[in-house]
């Protein structure tokens, strides 16, 4: 059903709620995602969305996902569309696959910008902006029946662009004109200043359903490179709510959940919005709280199709009633979906349980750039499933690197924080790898560039300033690795030292842009790198390197290279530079097992000769 259809309906005394999701990048996270949705589900949103990766990096399982919500379980999906970077006629391939799909809305976005717009051409030139899209999907005779048309909209503006207040209002006129159904809003947490903004829309005489985005902080290092990212502005009051208790994942967690709350009350209490939308971040926890706590369970005026697992996981439908004959109070249908949640989470085939909790906590408190390859939240990107690079906003202090030396430079002046980030970071060295900072300083001069670290860790409180994660009370421990980009007659001496002194404590990958992967580590080798021990809890593990995990992470790297060239002009020295780098380098990660040593590490590394 047409989520504008859908909206116009509605008539449950609270405000409807959607949810969004974005496809994971492995396999196991995938797989694990759809009971999570199924759980989600019971909660009654009146629809859910899933992202589109940048130039349609994430197309297949984008569709895929939607296909599997829309089609085979019954939710009304929302799927999001980028434009820009598409190459031609990859945008008439989706809409056809969603419309097969039975798909009816679509989120029409413009996707990441033109990398280095100076001298970028677009790859498709019927799309350069979302309002392309709106129009084309608008006045296409196969596609214009089929769809319910949403597009984004910046309350502080949009962050990859310096124009005022008035020029984002007159684009999202022009996309509203263009036929656009409804509006979803960028996060934000300042409540007042959202509301001033909608009355600004509505005086331009825009009228379709403003959706806002809703994001609950789930830890606060995310917290800051999100707000980064997206160009958010946050209240002096709620970073002086969160600085005493940053670093207690826990609190923060609560904190998020209760600021989530008090936002959507405050914005829906005027009677301006009718609904909201919460990103998810594929967790599920906090969003659960967040409509328990509201009091909103049941947001859907439509029970049928209710999902249902059976025992081996299977979704089946159950006929609750004909929608038209249907009618349940509120009560009623908050109760119905805590029985089918429950009833569902003793069926739910459990992906967490034994390893990391359970099935919807067990990634609560993500660490480190790595992850659990298994969980649903693997590889979280920002709300729009862009790669964030386009935001970093970054060249005027990488400048114009001609040289290989000049990349070292660069490297090493992130390293001594004379810059505040680099193509592969967008915030500041972290206070933790700080603690290393002789050894990576030491690396980066030999040419090794460094972009992932992480020091060893024995037995140190969770709430330690540098190293403390998850809830107080508990410890946590780490395994020295690092992670850098060396030529391959460099990685061959690596591999040989490895293998000759290594003496089973040193496990490596290495991959290459080709599609290459070298390693000493076992096919189903699995190396939990970041553990921690908490109060009536199991062990949990939150970063973990093997094969797949890396893979993946390989290969956005070796984007960034790309992006980062296309900065500069084609065949400028830069561009053949960064170009090259990128096809003969290899991204190599050297995790030391011995947790116990705190320069086990770097002594393998750095004692004896190894060349330059």
């Amino acid at each position: 059903m047409k989520l504008s259809d859908k909206i116009a309906a509605y008539n449950l005394p609270h405000p409807f709620y959607t949810f969004e999701f974005f496809p994971p990048r492995t396999d196991q996270g995938f797989e694990n995602l759809i009971p999570r949705i199924s759980r989600l589900s019971t909660l009654n949103p009146l629809a859910i969305s899933v992202t589109w990766g940048a130039g349609g990096s994430t197309r297949d399982r984008s569709i895929d996902l939607a296909g599997l919500t829309q089609a085979d379980y019954g939710i009304d999906t929302v799927l999001h569309l980028t434009c820009t970077n598409m190459l031609p006629g990859m945008v008439d391939d989706a809409l056809r696959a969603a419309k097969v799909r039975g798909i009816q809305n679509i989120l029409a976005l413009r996707g990441d910008p033109p990398r280095g717009t100076e001298h970028w051409a677009p790859v498709d030139s019927q799309f350069t902006c979302g309002v392309d899209l709106v129009r084309y999907i608008r006045s296409s005779p196969e596609f214009s029946s089929q769809f319910c048309i949403g597009v984004a909209a910046y309350p502080e503006g949009h962050p990859d662009h310096e124009t005022d207040e008035d020029g984002g209002l007159d684009v999202l006129k022009k996309k509203v004109d263009g036929g656009a159904d409804f509006i979803v809003t960028q996060l934000f947490y300042d409540a007042d200043r959202f509301l001033k903004w909608v009355d600004k829309v509505r005086e331009k005489g825009i009228t379709v359903p403003i959706i806002p985005g809703i994001m609950p902080i789930q830890t606060y290092s995310s917290f800051l490179r999100l707000i980064k990212l997206c160009g958010v502005k946050v209240p002096p009051s709620i970073m002086a709510a969160l600085e005493p208790i940053r670093h207690d994942d826990k609190l923060v967690k609560d904190y998020g959940v209760g600021l989530a709350v008090d936002i959507i009350q405050n914005i829906t209490s005027t009677g301006k919005i009718k609904g909201i939308h919460l990103c998810t971040l594929n967790l599920e926890k906090s969003v659960q709280l967040v409509i328990e706590k509201l009091q909103w369970a049941g947001g859907s005026p439509e029970m049928k199709n209710k999902l249902i697992a059976d025992a081996p996981g299977r979704m089946i439908h159950a006929q609750l009633s004909s929608s038209s004959d249907l009618v349940i109070d509120p009560t009623t249908a908050a109760n119905t979906a805590a029985n089918v949640l429950t009833f569902k989470q003793t069926l739910d085939p459990d992906p967490g349980r034994g390893e990391v909790n359970n099935a919807a906590t067990w990634d609560d408190f993500p660490n480190g750039r790595f992850g659990d390859y298994k969980s649903p939240a693997f590889g979280a990107q920002d709300q729009w499933g862009g790669t964030g690079f386009s935001q970093y906003k970054g060249l005027s202090e990488w400048g114009h690197p001609k040289t290989t030396e000049d990349l070292t430079s660069l490297f090493l002046r992130y390293l001594h924080s004379e810059v505040s980030s680099s193509p592969f970071s967008s915030l500041p060295l972290s206070s933790e790898s700080l603690t290393i900072l002789p050894y990576l300083e030491r690396l980066t001069k030999r040419g090794w560039w460094t972009v992932c670290s992480q020091p060893t860790v024995d037995g140190t409180p969770s709430t330690d300033e540098v190293f403390g994660w998850g809830p107080r009370g508990g410890y946590v421990f780490q395994k020295g690795f690092v992670e850098f980009f060396v030529e391959e007659h460099v990685l061959e001496r690596i591999e040989e030292k490895i293998a000759a002194e290594g003496r089973g404590w040193v496990h490596y990958f290495a991959g290459n842009l080709q599609g290459e992967c070298r390693s000493n580590v076992p096919d189903d080798g699995r190396n939990a790198v970041t553990w921690g021990m908490f109060p009536g809890q199991e062990i949990a593990q939150t970063t973990i390197i093997e094969r797949e995990s890396f893979l993946t992470w390989k290969d956005e790297a070796f984007t960034i290279w790309a992006e980062w060239a296309s900065c500069y002009p084609p065949g400028s020295e830069e561009s053949e530079l960064l170009d090259a780098v990128r096809k003969k380098r290899w991204l190599v990660n050297i995790v030391h097992h011995d947790y116990k040593k705190s320069d086990a590490l770097w002594t393998f590394l750095l004692d004896g000769e190894l060349p330059l």
